[in-house]
């Protein structure tokens, strides 16, 4: 039998420090620009390995992001 080949991990550069704590700044969800960089083409959520953020504010931005939505300030799914 022949072994499975494991493909290879894509690594993504992620900056070394979280941006809201260098700008001494909050996710806010009022500025549309500012959460749609941390959503995907299909609309969700990036995680905080994949933003460079720490905890602390990809909660917060999370729930930014959440409450842009509800307000129909930002889509749920991409626009097609």
């Amino acid at each position: 039998m022949m072994k499975r080949q494991r493909r290879p991990i894509r690594k993504i550069k992620v900056p070394k420090a979280c941006q809201f704590c260098n700008g001494k700044f909050e996710p806010d969800y009022k500025v549309i620009s500012s959460l749609e960089r941390y959503t995907s083409d299909r609309g969700k959520i990036l995680g905080k390995d994949r933003t460079g953020i720490c905890r602390k504010h990809q909660d917060r931005l999370a729930t930014a992001i959440k409450r842009a939505r509800h307000l129909a300030l930002m889509p749920f799914t991409p626009i097609a």
